[in-house]
């Protein structure tokens, strides 16, 4: 009885960083046009594509989640952008890895993060390989869940966002190959938005700030998705270091439920 009632607290303590999926299925590819402030003037910079199946990952069942930038030979000549994000997480949306490969200007960087669960706590290893060929490798133990920049959009998507005011955070903790700082998502409230589809959705706009080094939170991302179960991104506003982004919608195939924010 005594190691049964150990084997369900440690099953309980680990379910903290497990989240019910309501938004997306396996199947689900949504495309962009990305957009590059150069100069004051906005140019087609490249595309992405974001894409989520069902798979395997350890010999358990997983989604596997892929997300693909490419930026045009018009913008290659400038700076080239060459990012490609991989990652696993449980059906029950449990961060399981995440991998990205950023070729940025000549350089080209490789982050991974491997969790696991011991004992209901959340250990991450990270590796980092930097554009000199170096290699990293860290590993920390947590009391609370961590995530990284592919499983939080995974598990943000179904957020329930009923009673939320303007101004509401959703804190955390974000991985990458070498640090793990604050991060938060805050609701900045409801806008219609325009896609490269052609139809406008009404959106709720959620701003992604990091705190790193204790420097105080910096915006990095303004996500509008839409105000339906799907929470399908439709822009993404990109505060770089170098510059100012956009990706516009311009494709979606294998949704889960029906689009219920598009007003035309």
């Amino acid at each position: 009885m005594a190691t049964l009632l150990l084997m369900l607290a440690a099953h309980q303590a680990s379910a903290q960083c497990s989240f019910h999926n309501t938004a997306f299925k396996s199947g689900e590819f949504l495309s962009y046009n990305l957009y590059f402030n150069w100069k004051f003037v906005w140019v087609k910079a490249g595309t992405a594509s974001f894409s989520t199946v069902q798979s395997v990952y350890n010999g358990g069942q997983a989604y596997r989640g892929s997300l693909i930038t490419r930026s045009s030979s018009r913008v290659d000549q400038v700076f080239a952008m060459r990012d490609t994000l991989l990652c696993y997480n449980s059906l029950d949306l449990e961060p399981l890895y995440y991998r990205k490969g950023a070729r940025e200007g000549s350089r080209y960087t490789v982050d991974e993060v491997f969790y696991s669960y011991p004992g209901g706590k959340c250990q991450v290893k990270q590796h980092r390989q930097r554009h000199d060929g170096q290699h990293t490798w860290e590993k920390h133990v947590f009391n609370d869940c961590i995530y990284d920049m592919m499983s939080i959009f995974l598990r943000a998507r179904s957020f329930n966002p009923t009673g939320w005011k303007r101004g509401y955070d959703v804190d955390f903790r974000m991985a990458d190959g070498n640090s793990v700082n604050p991060a938060k998502l805050r609701y900045e409230g409801k806008v219609n938005i325009k896609a490269d589809n052609g139809h406008t959705y009404r959106c709720l706009q959620l701003a992604y700030m990091e705190n790193e080094n204790n420097d105080g939170y910096r915006r990095i991302v303004d996500f509008y998705v839409t105000d339906d179960s799907n929470h399908i991104p439709v822009r993404l506003d990109m505060h770089l270091k170098f510059g100012s982004a956009k990706a516009f919608l311009v494709g979606m195939r294998g949704i889960r439920n029906a689009v219920g924010a598009q007003v035309r």
